[in-house]
């Protein structure tokens, strides 16, 4: 077994925590790169952004992860939803 299998044997449900822990730490890391390349925005909205950023590029490369079934399920996943758009809200309302 590697390591990053290992890491992400580490679950919440169907989730990987590694995953989610990775996703946000790189963020963290970059933001003050990408605020030098022109991005504006700040690393508290980069922050609320992971998780619906990540649910669409996850959907437009075609990758089904757990986390994009729950979203693109049409009768279900309401809770996955809700999350989505209150981050999305909280992305653009925060500084």
């Amino acid at each position: 077994m590697n390591i990053i299998t290992f890491l992400r044997s580490f679950r919440v449900g169907p989730f990987a925590i590694f995953d989610f822990a990775a996703s946000f730490l790189a963020v963290y890391f970059l933001a003050p790169y990408l605020q030098k390349m022109g991005l504006k925005l700040s690393r508290v909205q980069m922050m609320w952004f992971v998780v619906p950023v990540s649910i669409l590029v996850h959907i437009l490369v075609g990758s089904q992860t757990p986390l994009t079934k729950m979203f693109i399920d049409p009768s279900g996943g309401y809770i996955v939803k809700v999350v989505f758009v209150l981050m999305v809200f909280m992305g653009f309302w925060s500084k």
